[in-house]
């Protein structure tokens, strides 16, 4: 066991001193927490898993792309260059969040580090609107991965039959895959890591598979001026587009959302580190891989798919109602078009088996706070698997709850999971506001940015702050009850429930994080 009390400094892990590998478990303890969880992942392990699963590369970006031409919002070029921009500024949240989480390297993520970053007074209600907003919008997160999971499978059954997806029947479908994934988090924990093995192989060589296959195969290609340049607007109900409304500048800010859509969850190298050995640095680098294996998988497979669409107005209109179906039936043909199908869907479903992992760790260490209701029975941890089994079935049932409204319109659930992303960048950018507002007070953890670490900080702020703007604007003229972005109402809901059940009664019983076990220092005496 390494001698904490001389690597420690003020309450955090002294970086001149503190040796390569750092005793995790009395580095936990400094913190207040016991050792629960099982720690036996590397620094590799769940850096590469976390770069798999939650970046969500493949999977999501095909999600993006079909998202991007269903809807219009400027077309090609925004979709190529819209992820190029978005990919760079997301990383910088990442890199300022990588530091964050160094310093503070606990399964509570952003709503530990809101409570440590605060003033003592402050600590509590900052750590509760933090971990809410990241609850939720984990939540979210694995119902949106799993109902695109769920969708593609259906659109797989039309293929060769007459079978007709309906509400109902992809609500079905949907709940399959949620109770499988969850299964395999409640009685294959110990598989994972090899599951995650198998995963990061089926993203690479899958998504190379569907790349190639789709060019080689394609009759035609479009063009570079396509795919670099084109820019379309079909924003306007009657016609009229935001770019004639407006401006184009309105159509490309809306536009880039969906990459924003793609790049987020990567907080779940955050939530992993109790189960992680060197926590402090593969946390960190967990949350730095995760955005650029995303970036460099999604850019070339969105630019394969744009490459390879043989009718744009098929395409966007297609019958199966998957614009990325449609471009595999055109290039690959039917029997084709099944295989890479298999191919994206079994990249989806891992996808959503890590994101219930992540989201039920959250919850446990939520849960162990007290700040969810239940929280005595949900903190506890399985002796058998050494896994918080209770809250993976939390986190599966909230997920299928959120697909609901999907049974009576599609618009209410599209707003309800654009909560994933504005509701987890919003609990990204509270602790990171925090680190500047008290940086003279933050003391870093062994990774850091050196002199870079405020100005990407600040960057970072004004990004989230940016895109939670652009998130709430309305998407198609005119504005209606039908084409109303429905996000701000998402949102509104989430920030009446944590202020409401603040003043009414959280305020009362919920201190922040709980000291299980008393750390040698208190960081608050630093």
């Amino acid at each position: 066991m390494t001698d904490v009390s001389s690597i420690e400094k003020g309450g955090r892990v002294d970086t001149k001193t503190v040796p390569d590998v750092v005793d995790d478990e009395a580095e936990l303890a400094r913190m207040g927490y016991k050792q629960e969880l099982k720690r036996d992942l590397t620094l590799l392990q769940a850096s590469r898993q976390t770069s798999v699963y939650r970046s969500r590369s493949s999977a999501y970006s095909i999600r993006a792309l079909t998202g991007g031409l269903s809807k219009n919002t400027g077309g090609p070029v925004v979709m190529t260059w819209g992820f190029v921009v978005v990919a760079f500024f997301t990383m910088l949240v990442g890199l300022a969040m990588g530091e964050v989480c160094s310093a503070h390297p606990t399964s509570g993520g952003p709503y530990f580090w809101a409570a440590m970053l605060s003033e003592p007074q402050n600590a509590a209600f900052a750590s509760w609107v933090t971990g809410w907003f990241n609850l939720l919008g984990q939540v979210a997160v694995t119902a949106g991965i799993g109902y695109g999971c769920a969708n593609f499978i259906s659109t797989l059954a039309t293929f060769k039959t007459d079978f007709v997806p309906e509400p109902r029947t992809t609500i079905g479908v949907y709940a399959g895959v949620l109770v499988a994934q969850a299964l395999i988090n409640t009685f294959g924990v110990h598989l994972l890591k090899y599951i995650n093995n198998i995963s990061i192989w089926w993203h690479a060589v899958g998504t190379t598979a569907v790349v190639v296959a789709i060019l080689a195969a394609a009759p035609s290609h479009q063009s570079a001026h396509f795919v670099f340049q084109k820019f379309i607007d079909n924003t306007g109900v009657d016609g009229v587009g935001w770019s004639e409304r407006a401006s184009p500048a309105y159509v490309v800010v809306v536009g880039i959302l969906m990459a924003q859509y793609t790049l987020t969850g990567f907080d779940g190298s955050a939530h992993m580190t109790e189960e992680t050995r060197n926590a402090a640095m593969s946390g960190s680098i967990g949350i730095v891989m995760a955005i650029g294996v995303s970036a460099i998988l999604g850019w070339f497979l969105i630019l394969g798919l744009l490459f390879s669409i043989q009718d744009l107005d098929k395409t966007i209109n297609s019958p199966t109602g998957q614009p990325v179906a449609q471009i595999f039936l055109d290039t690959v043909g039917e029997k084709g078009a099944i295989v890479l199908m298999v191919i994206v869907i079994g990249a989806m479903f891992f996808c959503g088996t890590f994101s219930l992992t992540s989201n039920s760790r959250m919850m446990y260490a939520f849960a162990r706070d007290g700040g969810i209701p239940g929280h005595k029975f949900f903190h506890k941890v399985s002796r058998g698997t050494k896994s918080p089994i209770r809250t993976v079935w939390l986190a599966c049932t909230l997920s299928f709850i959120l697909a609901l409204p999907s049974l009576g319109s599609s618009v209410a659930f599209s707003a309800v999971t654009s909560i994933a992303t504005i509701g987890l960048y919003i609990s990204y950018a509270i602790p990171i506001a925090l680190r500047v507002v008290y940086r003279k007070r933050f003391v870093r953890g062994p990774f850091h940015l050196g002199p870079f670490s405020y100005p990407v900080a600040v960057i970072a702020c004004v990004w989230i702050a940016f895109i939670s703007i652009a998130f709430i604007l309305p998407q198609a003229n005119p504005v209606d009850s039908q084409t109303l972005n429905y996000t701000i109402v998402a949102v509104g809901i989430v920030l009446a429930y944590c202020m409401g059940f603040w003043a009414l009664s959280a305020r009362k019983w919920f201190t922040g994080p709980i000291k299980q076990i008393d750390g040698e220092v208190d960081k608050d005496d630093e």
